[in-house]
């Protein structure tokens, strides 16, 4: 079975593209106008200061907690690609290891090769999406699939003390937070607060759903590498890679985006 093992991560696949992905959310009061520079300073400055010192790459985790994975970057993207080859052709394994042996192997330590950032959809169930169970994913989640300074510090913590070698930034088909953004409706509550996030997607390909829901996704891939000194590090030493991806809701088809 083509299936990632934590205990042997040599394992290869191949990768596979297409997609498009939806996200929901509801709709959206008027725009706030909150600058990417400033956003970048707050990321920068509230993320990355619990996990680097003024050196800019010396990790608080102990030296023992780094790197489990061995798979290189490249072949923790294939193992996603293909796992999502499986989703869609309806040919799951995940669900043929055993979880009690599972469970006991991950009750004291993790060693997820993959972090992916995704919409908090319901129809986009990352382990499911890429054909992966417990232990192999680190998955953050949050409307827009957006870049806030928690889900930095999240996923600098995937990166530097768990070890995953790629971060997708996956956004999907007729997402709601996109499209509310869009609209600039309002809405109750706290959900306009999404929408200083996603309108850079929004000047760039708008009026267009499904462009801006691709447009946001690379925007905040891009903001991952630049706002997080842990991250862009691990980059730069090709030791991590951050992409972007679109998934398909109708078909459950991932596709990179570039």
């Amino acid at each position: 079975m083509a299936q990632f093992d934590p205990k042997n991560d040599a394992n290869q696949t191949s990768p596979d593209s297409e997609s498009s992905s939806t996200c929901s959310s509801q709709p959206g009061i008027s725009n706030e106008g909150a600058s990417r520079r400033k956003f970048l300073q707050m990321a920068v400055g509230g993320a990355a200061a619990g996990l680097v010192t003024a050196a800019g790459m010396e990790f608080v985790a102990p030296s023992s907690a780094l790197a489990q994975s061995t798979l290189t970057p490249e072949m923790a993207l294939k193992e996603l690609l293909e796992g999502n080859k499986r989703f869609a052709a309806g040919n799951l394994t995940s669900f043929e290891q055993d979880l009690a042996i599972l469970r006991n192997h991950t009750s004291e330590k993790q060693q997820p090769f993959a972090a992916v950032l995704a919409c908090a959809d319901s129809r986009v169930p990352v382990e499911l999406i890429f054909d992966q169970t417990i232990g192999h994913i680190f998955v953050t989640r949050d409307a827009g699939n957006i870049t806030t300074s928690e889900i930095i510090a999240s996923l600098e913590y995937g990166a530097a003390v768990l070890g995953t070698k790629v971060i997708l930034v996956m956004g999907h088909g007729a997402c709601g937070a996109v499209d509310a953004t869009i609209q600039g409706k309002e809405v109750p509550g706290q959900i306009s607060a999404l929408y200083p996030h996603i309108q850079p997607a929004v000047d760039l390909a708008g009026p267009d759903l499904e462009a801006t829901v691709k447009a946001n996704a690379k925007i905040q891939a891009a903001l991952l590498r630049q706002a997080s000194p842990v991250i862009s590090g691990l980059v730069k030493k090709e030791k991590l890679l951050v992409l972007a991806a679109f998934c398909s809701i109708s078909s459950g088809v991932v596709s990179l985006l570039k």
